[in-house]
């Protein structure tokens, strides 16, 4: 594991990576909710101007890696997590609410991809995106939602925003909680994101 903010805190302004590496800062007054979280507790945002910030985690184009998050709430057009001078890793689209990422190759043909399961339903959901080298595939619950071919990512080596989008535009800021958020440098099977969801 890369990265793991269990979003557990119940006071500060920092939400410890507990792999020891890559703490994130509060910025704005996103609240602590110790008991409200799908694995203990979770970090409530408002969609004004709450996010996390991190210094480098990732350059999405040395290798296969693996990102997941718990949601509940959110909004279309929203974002739940973004590379700062990148594009946006995990979001809902602007129209339906749905999952897609916006990470995508170099060439000129490619763009984001989407999928057709709604994220901003209120419900608890388990979002992710897995890059194996060769494919982009989009999880929700555990289930494949959606899946193309992808042999090389754009590359950046910018920090995260959690919680809002690459610009911090204003629509970006995400509404809702988030918990458990993870980071893997393989491509996680889908078995083992199963097992995470379970």
């Amino acid at each position: 594991m890369l990265a793991y903010w269990k979003l557990d805190e119940i006071e500060g302004n920092i939400a410890y990576d507990y792999t020891g590496k890559y703490d994130a800062i509060l910025n704005g007054d996103p609240q602590w909710q110790p008991a409200d979280g799908k694995a203990a507790g979770a970090l409530q945002f408002d969609g004004i101007n709450n996010y996390l910030s991190t210094d480098f985690v990732l350059n999405p184009a040395n290798g296969q890696f693996s990102i997941f998050a718990w949601i509940k709430g959110g909004a279309p057009g929203q974002v739940v997590i973004a590379q700062t001078d990148g594009v946006n890793w995990l979001s809902a689209n602007s129209s339906e609410g749905s999952l897609m990422t916006e990470l995508k190759g170099s060439r000129r043909s490619t763009g984001p991809l989407l999928s057709q399961m709604l994220i901003t339903d209120g419900n608890w959901h388990h979002i992710g995106l897995v890059w194996d080298g060769y494919f982009r595939i989009l999880y929700v619950d555990g289930i494949n939602v959606a899946k193309d071919e992808q042999n090389i990512l754009e590359g950046k080596q910018s920090g995260l925003y959690i919680g809002a989008g690459v610009t911090l535009e204003a629509a970006s800021f995400f509404s809702g909680l988030i918990d458990d958020i993870r980071i893997y440098d393989v491509a996680m099977r889908t078995e083992q994101i199963e097992a995470i969801v379970r």
